[in-house]
């Protein structure tokens, strides 16, 4: 018995070790961001048919995909080393994690990954914080995308439109809401708060997820915490039209999502 105690430590610290190497896979950094304690968003897997998508999920609620796509193409051009080589010239156009500030900051993709790719300090407001998401040039990077494998099901009269991000742990974007999509984790972890639209969630909006989670999230009773889940690599998550969503990316995150408008 006594043995079996003095194992434990090395047996977890052995297990954490594991997790972080795991989650740092294609050069990207794991971090140390915790996540939730229960998965409080539905799950469902590639076995659901279109017509009950519709039905279930497509205009009332968040779900959380797994087995719809298969995305180990993609995923093998997007290791830290493959897009440094393909896009480390390339200019991208960084966005403020802020939910009413929309100003935009343009760096050389290598820069923004070796000298802005970090993570979130506690203390920085939104308005300081650099985020690369959304503002894709589409003719330097259509050669990416086309190789990424879009969720199947479809909501009629819309089209999807791609965006791409890579960001730093405990980086994020603070609650906001727009039209429907889907967000898929390339590498790493991305913990997602959801609310309904006729639910506000409390939010300074330039308080950043992270900051929002330490300060905010612990105070609220149990009938006003947000649906949350954290979503891994091959796992897709489908958002509603104007359901409230803030992220807290738990690792150097790389993902991909797909607006339907």
């Amino acid at each position: 018995m006594a043995a079996a105690r003095m194992l434990l430590p090395v047996l977890v610290a052995l297990s954490c070790a594991r997790a972080r190497l795991e989650g740092g896979a294609g050069g990207w950094q794991a971090g140390d961001v915790p996540e939730e304690r229960r998965c409080t968003v539905e799950r469902a897997d590639g076995s659901m048919s279109p017509a009950l998508f519709l039905q279930r999920f497509a205009f009332s609620r968040p779900v959380v995909l797994r087995g719809v796509t298969d995305n180990s193409a993609f995923r093998a051009l997007c290791t830290r080393q493959k897009l440094l080589a393909a896009f480390g010239e390339s200019l991208v156009r960084l966005s403020t994690a802020n939910t009413y500030s929309y100003r935009k900051v343009d760096v050389p993709f290598q820069e923004y990954v070796e000298q802005l790719v970090k993570p979130q300090d506690p203390a920085a407001l939104g308005s300081d914080t650099l985020y690369f998401f959304g503002d894709n040039n589409f003719t330097e990077w259509g050669s990416l995308f086309q190789h990424y494998v879009p969720p199947p099901f479809r909501i009629p009269g819309t089209s999807g439109a791609y965006s791409f991000g890579i960001a730093g742990s405990g980086s994020g974007v603070p609650f906001h809401w727009h039209g429907p999509g889907y967000s898929e984790v390339i590498f790493g972890r991305k913990r997602w708060f959801l609310y309904p639209p006729d639910k506000t969630p409390h939010f300074h909006p330039n308080e950043t997820t992270l900051a929002w989670l330490q300060h905010t999230y612990p105070k609220l009773p149990p009938a006003e915490r947000p649906l949350e889940c954290t979503i891994r690599p091959g796992e897709v998550l489908y958002f509603p039209d104007r359901w409230w969503h803030a992220t807290l990316n738990l690792d150097t995150s790389v993902f991909i999502s797909t607006f339907l408008g």
